[in-house]
């Protein structure tokens, strides 16, 4: 198998000791399809038609480059990158969650941040899903060449139409508000609220939330006074492909993310094909930029979010302008020539 071959590149995910079931991807999978979507870190896989592990000798068995997941205390990690490079494997590591305030909670402990700078210099490589963790790796492995660290953002089964959420226009209508925590700051959930609630009031049109935390997520909307019969609640879980239909339905995705995240609110408003207004992840900087890297205060937000309301065929100019930027850059055709080009650096070593 050549490396540097896009076609024939495969790659190994392992998260040791990880909660996600095994799984492999011999094939692009439908909608529905296996025990996890084609999503964050399982898109890696399911892209170079490869496997997704938490065993680390099933992950040699594969004989294949290998991304490391660093997941929990790390242990379970190093143990694993010890093994993989004694087997000779070549080895990229990757912190399993990567937004800003994610990677500051794992790193405070001492023994982890210990554990964590070891695992990073020790192994081949880095890849990051944003450009934030990426500097971060950077300067860990000052010492080594910068080419070793790559953003690679997670990829999207843009271009297979089993993928394709979108439904007519006149089907739509109403805002879907990205964001669910209330409780990590960073998330701006209630600023998002705030404005969702705003456009609902000027526009007429609907608000759709997620609401996971029961009673007390509800008794929290409550005090926001939405327009009466004018909020809508998603209160259990749902597969994926059924929560992107629900997602399709609407004419925008609404978030205030500041996380610096992967980027998965915008990356399920790519499958649906509808625009995502606002929010700082990977995703939304690289497809979105208009609708969210040139819009940054709440006005700002704000504004975009209504005139994309209001106007349909705005709405799919932005559509449009993603998928062209997602098809060259996030889908899985792209992200597997990008892997395949980084990991072909250390086979030639």
């Amino acid at each position: 198998m050549a490396a540097d071959s896009p076609e024939n590149f495969r790659l190994t995910l392992l998260n040791p000791g990880g909660h996600d079931r095994e799984q492999q991807f011999h094939s692009a999978p439908a909608p529905g399809e296996g025990p996890h979507p084609p999503i964050n870190f399982h898109a890696f896989a399911a892209s170079t038609f490869a496997a997704f592990h938490r065993d680390v000798h099933r992950a040699l068995a594969e004989n294949t480059p290998v991304l490391l997941l660093l997941s929990s205390d790390f242990r379970a990690s190093e143990r694993a990158l010890a093994e993989l490079k004694r087997q000779g494997r070549v080895v990229a590591v990757s912190l399993k969650e990567t937004g800003l305030h994610q990677i500051a909670q794992q790193l405070r402990d001492p023994a982890k941040l210990s554990r964590f700078i070891k695992i990073v210099t020790q192994a081949d490589g880095c890849v990051a899903t944003t450009l934030e963790a990426a500097e971060i790796y950077q300067r860990v492995r000052s010492k080594h060449d910068p080419a070793t660290v790559a953003f690679i953002p997670t990829p999207y089964p843009i271009e297979d139409q089993r993928w394709d959420f979108s439904v007519p226009r006149n089907e739509q209508s109403g805002i879907f508000v990205g964001t669910r925590e209330w409780d990590v700051p960073s998330r701006n959930h209630f600023a998002a609220l705030l404005v969702a609630r705003e456009l609902c009031e000027a526009t007429g049109e609907p608000v759709t939330v997620v609401n996971l935390d029961g009673y007390k997520g509800r008794r929290l909307l409550g005090e926001l006074n939405f327009p009466e019969r004018k909020l809508r609640l998603i209160e259990k879980w749902k597969t994926y492909p059924d929560y992107l239909r629900d997602v399709a339905r609407h004419k925008i995705v609404l978030q205030l993310d500041r996380s610096h995240v992967p980027g998965q609110v915008a990356g399920d408003a790519l499958l649906c094909r509808i625009p995502c207004v606002g929010g700082d992840g990977a995703i939304e900087r690289i497809a979105f930029s208009k609708t969210s890297r040139e819009v940054r205060t709440l006005n700002e937000v704000a504004s975009m979010a209504s005139d994309l309301l209001k106007n349909p065929e705005l709405r799919e100019a932005v559509v449009a302008e993603s998928q062209e930027r997602a098809r060259e850059r996030l889908s899985f055709e792209a992200v597997r020539s990008q892997l395949a080009k980084f990991f072909a650096q250390f086979e030639e070593n």
